[in-house]
């Protein structure tokens, strides 16, 4: 017998746990670090877990509140519900859903839930007439483990980009993880080996931003689960091996209308791009510097950020090539014209990533400012000054100084909210005064035996 406060979309979980023998729910909430968390209960909790929340400490949580601040409340959203795909079937099934965090002492949602900071950032949209769709494309390796079962750097496969069995030994891995994020509600359009060796690619369909955002940590668990199972590791670490190509997450956004017409589609226009969509692209243009801290918020990403591998670091955009920053990429239809912001990878947590990307492109909107004319050229080729003709400048070259830009951009670092934005800058400097101070193996190689 179930509460009669219990929402139809409750009932239905509720009816599912029980048909579907679930045993255990885990109740998956994420650190402002991104970093997936749970609390498993057993499923005959769920009804609790709906109507008064499941209650956990908050201070041993990466960035969340302090020991005299630690109760909070987990208040599971049901539409995230899904079975664990990598249960064995002799097993009762075990089930995830993604939840919001909420201030046991206020009762109100807590600020520094990155999920919450997304969900101002679609309210801020709402307000203006848009809903916000997006589309992630994070890329990721797959390693051999050694015999104590750890991680190594050795990739198990020597394939390259779309390059098929025996080369990529890894097809049957991807097939396993396309069967598991299917289970689990995704839709995944296609998959194939990337450019480095061991490194891979699987795309699904667009969606609404939140539910895009709970997909990307999905997206990962399931990655690393499935791969395990196969006696891999799978890491979305953005450069794991030096001197190669390293992992990106190209993220696709477009905003719709009320009505559900894309407003970044004109037909009348060059590009096939409206007004709104050419002042949000200069928004996220002009920010870009603040947004690279969230989007690439590791030591490790700027790695990835150099020129020579691919990866865009030069402040422009392009309706062609693949050296800018944001490409406007061909849409077969309307309603999939959108623009594509090449710099973010995976290690970032996409609420926090795609939150500040919507609010530079709102603020673009908001201002309305004028976007530079598109480069068509392959700016790698470009040299200083050329770059200089053309008023092309570069993302940050590391994480001190993205971090620097983030304090320094006042309607970023406003829009993660007062909480997650002084918190994520005390981590990141830590992390990078430990890089600073640090001695690598490469300098010891360089440097012992010469001096």
């Amino acid at each position: 017998m179930t509460s009669g406060n219990l929402t139809d979309t409750e009932r239905a979980v509720l009816d599912e746990i029980e048909e579907q023998d679930v045993d255990f729910l885990r109740l998956q909430f994420t650190d402002i670090l991104g970093t997936v968390k749970n609390v498993s209960v057993p499923a005959r909790q769920a009804e609790k877990a709906f109507t008064e929340g499941i209650y956990f400490d908050g201070s041993s949580i990466e960035g969340f509140v302090r020991i005299q601040e630690s109760d909070m409340r987990l208040k599971p959203d049901p539409d995230t519900f899904a079975i664990l795909p990598w249960r064995q079937k002799e097993e009762s099934a075990a089930a995830r859903m993604i939840c919001d965090v909420y201030d046991t002492y206020t009762g109100e949602p807590f600020e520094g839930d990155p999920r919450r900071v997304l969900k101002n950032a679609l309210e801020r949209a709402d307000e203006m007439g848009y809903t916000v769709n997006a589309a992630p494309e994070p890329e990721f390796f797959l390693f051999e483990e050694d015999e104590d079962g750890r991680a190594t750097t050795k990739t198990n496969d020597a394939g390259g980009y779309f390059d098929l069995a025996p080369k990529d030994l890894a097809s049957d891995v991807r097939r396993d993880i396309i069967y598991g994020l299917e289970n689990m509600g995704f839709e995944v359009e296609a998959s194939h080996h990337e450019v480095a060796e061991g490194q891979h690619e699987i795309n699904f369909t667009y969606d609404d931003a939140l539910t895009t955002a709970d997909n990307v940590g999905t997206f990962r668990t399931v990655v690393r689960a499935i791969a395990a199972q196969h006696d891999l590791h799978a890491t979305f670490m953005p450069k794991p091996i030096p001197r190669i190509n390293g992992s990106g997450m190209h993220t696709h956004l477009s905003l719709f209308t009320e009505d559900g017409e894309n407003a970044f589609h004109d037909e009348d226009d060059e590009f096939n791009l409206s007004d709104e969509a050419h002042a949000f692209t200069a928004g996220i243009l002009k920010h870009a510097p603040a947004i690279t801290a969230i989007a690439n918020p590791t030591v490790n990403s700027y790695k990835r950020l150099v020129p020579g591998y691919e990866a865009p670091v030069y402040v422009a955009w392009s309706d062609r090539n693949r050296s800018s920053l944001i490409r406007k990429p061909a849409a077969r239809t309307p309603a999939a014209s959108r623009v594509e912001l090449r710099s973010p990878d995976p290690s970032c947590n996409a609420y926090l990533a795609l939150a500040v990307m919507i609010h530079a492109g709102l603020n673009g909107i908001e201002k309305d400012l004028d976007c530079p004319d598109p480069v068509r050229e392959n700016i790698y080729d470009f040299d200083e000054a050329k770059r200089e003709e053309y008023g092309i400048d570069t993302l940050p070259s590391n994480l001190g100084e993205a971090v620097d830009a983030l304090e320094e951009d006042e309607a970023i670092y406003n829009a993660l909210g007062d909480h997650v934005s002084s918190k994520f800058v005390e981590a990141k400097r830590q992390e990078f005064e430990d890089y600073l101070v640090d001695v690598s193996d490469w300098e010891l190689d360089r440097y012992l035996e010469t001096f």
